[in-house]
């Protein structure tokens, strides 16, 4: 049985402790500045989007949402497995000139926006602390225009020190940190800023309970995931009409949502590497038995990449 984690066991790399620190007004100012190289007044950071569950859409907000004096919109979003962000940045930037243009802002009016993903894992492989996302004609490479909208990834697994301020290099070895070693001393004003408010945080009685609740949260919706998957076999039994294909569809049902979550696990943790064949893809896809899932999810997570991952399976 998993260890259920607390609150004092937590570092700024979980969604929760993270989003609870950011939501202090100057902690994310000062992240803003560090990350994109610029100067804030000041921020508002919106509460009602972050750390709070929306049954509308049925899922858990832990990204900051801010914005400055001059009404520009600021995403911010810790990222600790190789999800497909680039998309995720889409939305975001979307979202953000949405719920203006229903305001009523027109289109020429729309102010900046800033998408900040924050990776414990390289995104693009190519050793960078920090990477800036421009608009290039793909002809010659040269830069394209500007819309306002700007996206950038930080890296706790950067290697190019010299390109980059130190206080952001202290930074992300600050986030990049376990629980023993991320209240030590790395130096820097603000890491020491952040590390006193996570003390802060921690000893919150409240934020302790928002905690418990935002786990049962999460565990209640992982429940309704199994149970939709038991439900979905259960139709395909009932469409077949035997009582058979009922039972049979309901232990398939709650054994595909294993499987398939058992795959995504396995995906995430090999594209940090880099992209996974397709025909690589479709070996493990083949895979359903669980016993077997479970070695390879071992495997994936214990190997440096895709070829080292091939070579020790069976596939």
């Amino acid at each position: 049985m998993t260890e259920r984690r607390t609150l004092r066991k937590l570092t700024l790399k979980d969604n929760f402790l993270f989003a609870a620190v950011m939501s202090e007004p100057e902690n994310c100012k000062q992240l803003l500045e560090l990350a994109l190289g610029i100067i804030v007044d000041h921020v508002e950071v919106d509460t009602e989007k972050s750390i709070v569950y929306h049954p509308q859409y049925k899922g858990i907000r832990l990204d900051v949402f801010a914005r400055d004096g001059k009404g520009t919109r600021f995403n911010v979003e810790m990222q600790v497995a190789g999800r497909p962000l680039e998309r995720r940045c889409r939305y975001y930037h979307s979202q953000m000139d949405m719920d203006l243009l229903l305001s009523g802002v027109p289109y020429g009016e729309l102010p900046d926006s800033y998408v900040v993903f924050l990776c414990d894992f390289d995104p693009f492989l190519l050793g960078k602390y920090r990477y800036t996302v421009k608009c290039v004609f793909a002809e010659d490479g040269s830069f394209c225009y500007e819309d306002g909208s700007h996206t950038v990834f930080l890296s706790t697994k950067g290697k190019n020190e010299k390109e980059v301020p130190e206080s952001l290099v202290r930074f992300l070895k600050f986030l990049s940190a376990e629980e023993a070693e991320s209240m030590g001393d790395f130096g820097d004003d603000y890491v020491r800023r952040l590390q006193r408010s996570i003390r802060r945080i921690k000893s919150d009685r409240e934020m302790g309970e928002r905690y418990m609740l935002l786990e049962e949260m999460l565990k209640d919706e992982r429940a309704e995931g199994w149970e939709q998957g038991r439900e979905e076999g259960r139709a395909e039994g009932l469409a077949e009409g035997r009582t058979e294909g009922l039972v049979e569809g309901r232990m398939q049902g709650h054994a595909q949502g294993r499987i398939e979550e058992a795959q995504e696990m396995i995906f995430e943790l090999l594209s940090l590497y880099e992209e996974i064949p397709t025909d690589l893809k479709e070996r493990i896809r083949s895979v359903k038995d669980t016993a077997v899932l479970r070695q390879l999810l071992k495997q994936a997570a214990q190997v440096k990449s895709i070829s080292e991952f091939e070579s020790v399976t069976d596939l």
